[in-house]
This record gives C-alpha cells, sequence and structure tokens, in this order.
C-alpha cells in the first residue's frame, strides 16, 4: 500500500487507483487505507479524496537516513551531471528486484525525460539505472533473477531475458549502461553503476532525454561523463562508511 502511495507522489492517488496498483478490491483498499491513516502512515485530503504518504513516513525515514541516506553525496554528481550534459540526470538505488528513482536534476535542453522522476520503480534491467546494476551482479545472481521475476512478463519481449542478457554483456564491455527508447520510444537512457563499501552494485546514475541527443558520436562522451562520476560517488560513499580512527 505505501509503495503504492508512494509511486502516486506528489499528486496523490484515489481509493480506486491503489486498489488497481495492489490488486485489492476497492473496500479493501479504503479500510487499509484507512487503518494506516489513523497510524500516520497515509494522509487523505478530504477535498479532493486523494490519499498521500502520511507524517509518519516521514519521521521514518529520517531515522533511517543515518544508515542508508547516501543523497547528499549524489546531489552534487547528479547536479553537475545535468549541467555538464543538459540532459536530465538521475540518482536510483536498488530494492530487491526493482530500481527506485530518488533524484532528479534537469539540465538545460528544453525536452525533458517523461519517463522518471522521484520515485519510479522499474524492475532490474529495464530502464538503464536497473540494467546497469544487473550488469555488475554475478551470472548466478542474475540468472536467478530472471528465472524468478521475469521483467518481460510485465515490459514485453524487448525485455526478455535473452534481450537482457545480450545488453548485459554490452554494458560490461563498455562500462556504462545503453537504453535506446526500449520503455518509452524516442527516450533513451544510458547509466553507470555506484558502488558500496562492499563493491556490490547499490545504486546509479543515469542520463535521459530524445534519441537526437544521444547519437553514437555523442554516446561515448556521455558514457565517459557517467563513468566518472560514478566512479567519484562511489569513492564518496565508500569513504564516509568506513570507521573513523580517534
Amino acid at each position: 500500500m505505501l509503495r503504492a502511495l508512494a509511486s502516486r507522489a506528489p499528486r496523490g492517488a484515489t481509493t480506486s487507483e491503489v486498489a488497481a496498483l495492489t490488486g485489492l478490491t476497492r473496500p479493501t483498499a479504503h479500510r487499509l487505507l484507512s487503518s494506516l491513516l489513523a497510524e500516520g502512515h497515509a494522509d487523505r485530503d478530504n477535498r479532493t479524496a486523494q490519499w498521500f504518504l502520511g507524517p509518519e513516513i516521514y519521521v521514518m525515514g529520517m531515522l533511517a537516513a543515518a544508515r542508508f541516506d547516501v543523497s547528499d553525496h549524489a546531489l552534487d554528481s547528479v547536479r553537475a551531471l545535468a549541467a555538464a550534459t543538459g540532459e536530465s540526470a538521475f540518482f536510483s538505488v536498488r530494492r530487491q528486484h526493482e530500481t527506485v528513482c530518488l533524484l532528479r536534476a534537469d539540465g538545460s535542453f528544453p525536452i525533458r525525460s517523461i519517463v522518471l522522476r522521484e520515485g519510479t520503480r522499474f524492475p532490474l534491467g529495464v530502464a538503464s539505472a536497473g540494467l546497469a546494476i544487473l550488469s555488475y551482479l554475478t551470472d548466478e545472481e542474475i540468472e536467478r533473477y530472471l528465472r524468478g521475476f521475469p521483467p518481460e512478463c510485465q515490459h514485453g519481449q524487448a525485455h526478455s531475458s535473452e534481450a537482457i542478457l545480450s545488453r548485459v554483456r554490452q554494458t560490461r564491455e563498455r562500462g556504462y549502461a545503453l537504453n535506446p527508447g526500449l520503455v518509452v520510444e524516442g527516450d533513451w537512457g544510458m547509466a553507470a553503476a555506484v558502488f558500496d563499501s562492499t563493491g556490490k552494485p547499490h545504486w546509479a546514475l543515469s542520463l535521459t532525454g530524445v534519441e537526437s541527443r544521444f547519437r553514437p558520436d555523442r554516446q561515448q562522451e556521455l558514457g565517459q561523463a557517467l563513468l566518472a562520476a560514478a566512479h567519484g560517488l562511489t569513492t564518496a560513499i565508500q569513504r564516509s562508511a568506513r570507521p573513523a580512527h580517534g
């Protein structure tokens, strides 16, 4: 339920929308939302009947931030990428079998990405951020994921296991991921993985824009910018995770 509300932030969601997103009946969705409202985990605008994440979620997020939040490090990287390239830049985090967009900054190019915004979720391997992360998991982890959570069930044959494995190989060769308009036609994306203190790919920096801005001769330039930013962010995150020595 909370994920459904988060996916509709900041505009909110009706009870029917939450029911559709969660696969519940409308009465069940309303009952659960009312329970969340009573605990402060959900909020409701009585004028519009829209549901939102509640104030207790904000409090919990602030408490969890000390352990999980790296947005202070990431924000500078996202803004710098957007300024340097003119494209929309993003920072996403892996959550089990998905990526969640956490940060967005728009560059100077007037046409904006329509695919990603804060809170948007995609299965691993679908959008460029998820492909970058998936590519640096072990072969066994990738095989287990594709067998248990095949993205083609939601996103079609362009995201079959064979197609994703081919893009994984290409990503490993280049170092960065490329999504040639496979989510929304004409909206291209590129991404580079960011690694945690154990060397696991846990986040990704990405750029999205119209196809004409991602022509082959510019892809290498954008890829190198992503890799440099991802390396710098990985270094900052790993350094901050080391225990201080007095």
